[in-house]
């Protein structure tokens, strides 16, 4: 009996490929599957981006300088607990965690710390926050305008993509409505005031690290991508506006060619659900998107093995036409990355993109009999999830039935499976092993963080004009029981040092906190 070969998804792979799939569109042109430019990399590699973040303000500007002056192109802000959830370093929920999986950020003065010596008209910024996205974005907003930028210049992304923390990853705050409202309020602010701004990346990446397979980041993300839409559709926003500024954040894994697949699926996909939303604009139609190498496929066990697994999805997100890219360190199974680790990290996007010829044709796997069929597969096996979703009146609705949440945690449950009874070889884990060499250098972040933060905020609080603070506090709350948006009291709250834990607890008061299913 013939040996049957399944990707991660299921799809079972066959010995040959020898039909062509018709494939008429050209590169830059509807629907995208060859990439979103007529060129791609021929004139411009994609932004090499390294997400870094931890301890203070002052210790990850350090490593931003650092980074940038090794040729990243772009930065990327990884945010502690305690802010992704909206206490301040001093609250008695953040104990144990202040720096320790990005950096504590408290107020306005931590921002002008971690981006000291850096002019924001000149990098583009992508941070990591999602339940406190409209916070941080007030906080860059106006750490832009005290250095005199043109706010019109002024380019980055926020994840903001709430609906996959209720389905995977869970720092959320407010009921899944009131975050909508927030989510829609920045995309109506950010048209107007800072219209280069990326005001959300829908993220398959973290969908991905919980368990989803490739076909359920692909369906999973792009579902809620469409509840954005006509979330800001049901406020009067113009899809052929607002579109233009949704971008999106994917994973890469091993399977090279099932993710290559996959980024062309995507492109095709959203093509076709804008387009059927309304928009006629091209650019609007357009999945833009940024791909991190898969955290949750390293491995403790030789984790030099980390290096050559994060080359191997560079390939797979650059093969499939990223405009952006993050990669591991090789120690991030262990610890944070050390400067070592992440100079490897970019250094493997760097020799990928300028030695390795990938960039010098615009699609370089199309017309593969192979890849164009995995492309189709993975497509229609993604748009029968989405009808499942849409059946059930959106992702919204499907994440309130648990739905979403199931199908995650049984694709997990089963590549666990797998690689317990030897069906999927982890080279190092299941099979291959040796001796343990000895261990990696372990980056850690001390405790006394929390105390440096407190401090600082005890500082703050004793200098700024607490009447004021107060004052708008209570505008923020009044505010948020209305229709009117909410980001220009924002700006202004953190323009007078309001503080991230106390701007979310006046809407805490307002709302409530989820609690999930």
């Amino acid at each position: 009996m013939e040996k049957k070969i399944r990707t991660d998804s299921g799809i079972e792979i066959q010995p040959l490929y020898t039909t062509p799939v018709p494939m008429d569109e050209l590169p830059g042109s509807f629907p995208f599957t060859r990439g979103i430019h007529a060129s791609m990399y021929r004139d411009k590699l994609w932004t090499m981006r390294q997400y870094a973040g931890f301890s203070t303000a002052e210790e990850s500007n350090k490593r931003y300088h650092y980074l940038l002056g090794q040729g990243v192109s772009g930065l990327s802000v990884a945010f502690d607990l305690p802010t992704q959830i909206g206490y301040d370093s001093d609250h008695a929920m953040a104990e144990g965690e202040v720096g320790k999986v990005g950096v504590a950020i408290d107020s306005l003065e931590d921002i002008e710390t971690l981006f000291a010596g850096i002019e924001l008209e000149k990098v583009s910024t992508s941070m990591t926050i999602n339940a406190t996205a409209f916070i941080l974005l007030a906080f860059y907003i106006a750490l832009a305008k005290k250095q005199g930028a043109d706010l019109h210049k002024i380019s980055g992304t926020i994840q903001n993509d709430i609906l996959k923390e209720y389905a995977a990853r869970g720092t959320f705050i407010y009921p899944p409505q009131p975050s909508m409202r927030l989510i829609t309020d920045i995309f109506d602010y950010c048209s107007r005031e800072v219209p280069k701004w990326n005001t959300i990346s829908i993220s398959g990446y973290h969908i991905r690290e919980a368990g989803a397979n490739a076909v359920q980041e692909l369906a999973f993300t792009l579902s809620n991508g469409k509840a954005y839409l006509k979330a800001a559709q049901a406020v009067g926003m113009d899809i052929n506006v607002f579109a233009k500024r949704l971008s999106f954040f994917f994973n890469a894994h091993n399977h090279l060619f099932e993710e290559v697949a996959k980024f062309r699926a995507a492109r095709n996909m959203w093509a076709h659900i804008t387009k059927e939303l309304g928009a006629t604009d091209p650019k609007a139609q357009m999945l833009r998107f940024h791909t991190q190498t898969g955290g949750s496929t390293l491995t403790a066990q030789q984790p030099q093995n980390n290096i050559v697994r994060v080359a191997v999805q560079t390939l797979a997100a650059t093969l499939g036409g990223t405009q952006s890219l993050h990669t591991n360190g090789f120690d991030e199974a262990i610890s944070l990355p050390t400067e070592a680790a992440a100079r490897i990290a970019l250094r493997t996007q760097q020799i990928i993109g300028y030695e390795s010829g990938i960039a010098d044709t615009v699609d370089p796997l199309a017309g593969s009999y192979y890849v164009e069929a995995l492309t189709k597969e993975v497509e229609t096996r993604a748009w029968e999830l989405i009808g499942k979703i849409d059946a059930m009146g959106g992702s919204v609705s499907a994440i309130e039935q648990g739905f979403i949440q199931d199908e995650i945690a049984r694709s997990a449950y089963q590549y666990q499976q797998e690689i317990e009874n030897g069906e999927k070889i982890i080279v190092g884990v299941n099979k291959f092993n040796v001796k343990e060499e000895a261990d990696a250098e372990v980056f850690r972040i001390d405790d006394s963080i929390r105390k440096l933060q407190s401090e600082k905020l005890q500082h703050l609080r004793s200098r700024r004009d607490n009447e004021k603070v107060t004052s708008l506090l209570a505008a923020i709350a009044s505010r948020a029981t209305t229709t009117e948006n909410l980001m220009p009291l924002v700006v202004e709250a953190v323009e007078n040092y309001c503080t991230l834990g106390e701007i979310a607890d006046s809407l805490r008061n307002v709302w409530g906190e989820y609690r999930g299913i």
